[in-house]
């Protein structure tokens, strides 16, 4: 089986240029192909969460966090229903990540860590890439 790839184009906020405070990277709940690929998390546990481990094009070892925030299924007044990775603002200020780069995340079916990586904005492959005229903002699985 081939190694599975999706990408995300980076906000200001996932990058942390804004000065705001985000929690990660958000994945929706729609996206149920990038989800699959990710350790389960149990809806029953309230915020429940595992670390990723991951390798990036360097060959340094990452760990980030994927958790779903779900107070909302647990709290009277609980407001979030989310996925997220967190954890990796310290990583992407090192790379010098900006608004319209690409993260991308990967794993084989044989492979122990996910394999992560940034992509400078317009450095994709036109292959994988998207029309010049259109720039998507979310997850997109890259075939």
């Amino acid at each position: 089986m081939a190694r599975t790839t999706f990408r995300k184009t980076l906000s200001a906020n996932d990058v942390g240029s804004t000065g705001g405070h985000q929690a990660g990277i958000l994945i929706p709940k729609g996206e149920k192909e990038l989800l699959a690929m990710l350790p389960p998390l149990d809806p029953g546990i309230k915020n429940p969460n595992v670390w990723l481990d991951c390798v990036d094009e360097s060959g340094e070892h990452r760990r980030f966090k994927f958790r779903y925030y779900n107070n909302k299924l647990h709290d009277p007044t609980g407001t979030r229903n989310e996925y997220r990775v967190t954890y990796m603002t310290a990583w992407f200020r090192n790379l010098r990540a900006r608004e319209g780069d690409v993260f991308e995340i990967s794993k084989g079916p044989e492979d122990d860590r996910f394999r992560v990586r940034v992509i400078p904005a317009g450095a994709e492959s036109p292959e994988s890439s998207t029309p010049a005229q259109i720039q998507l903002r979310g997850w997109r699985r890259v075939h």
